[in-house]
């Protein structure tokens, strides 16, 4: 995964427990600023070591720890350098969903070679979406999740987000919602 990941657990971990937990997290999987540089790629079996370890901190599971940081993701994204780009990807939950391929175009111009998921609206009424996520990564659905649930969080909706099917090479979720007055 990508440098720019590790720094965002990396803030929710301070954000949640302070640096100190930051700090022994680093000692205990040997690591340090090298495997923090946003445009670096790293080998996915560190990211899981870093969640792993930062779930166990958080006291969660890793599934409930991915879902806290697909949530915590889009804040992150939001008050970063990010946050132009985020800006315009959608002003609503389903132009911003819709616009996430895109969104995944920038960054990757930035960063060669990056492996990003895809994601295509399949059905959109309003208060409903389904959504096709497509990536090489296995295990990421909860992180997922979070995300949508974070971004129904920046849109003021509220609702639900269901895994609806897992496919052969697809995860369709589906997103019921209303939007914030």
């Amino acid at each position: 995964m990508y440098g720019m990941i590790h720094r965002a657990v990396r803030q929710m971990v301070f954000d949640e427990l302070g640096e100190d937990a930051w700090l022994a997290l680093e000692q205990k999987l040997d690591i340090g600023p090298s495997e923090l540089l946003t445009g670096m790629v790293y080998d996915d079996a560190l990211t899981i070591a870093i969640i792993s370890e930062a779930s166990a901190r958080l006291n969660l599971s890793i599934d409930a720890c991915l879902f806290e940081f697909g949530r915590y993701w889009i804040k992150y994204a939001e008050r970063g350098p990010l946050a132009a780009i985020m800006n315009f990807t959608g002003q609503n939950l389903g132009s911003f969903i819709e616009n996430l391929d895109r969104l995944h175009l920038a960054v990757s111009a930035a960063m060669p070679g990056v492996r990003l998921p895809s994601f295509t609206t399949i059905s959109s009424a309003p208060g409903h979406l389904l959504v096709e996520y497509r990536s090489d990564r296995t295990g990421m659905e909860q992180f997922v999740t979070g995300l949508f649930d974070g971004l129904l969080t920046r849109f003021h909706a509220t609702g639900d987000v269901t895994i609806a099917e897992h496919k052969a090479s697809s995860i369709i979720f589906e997103i019921r919602y209303q939007d914030g007055i």
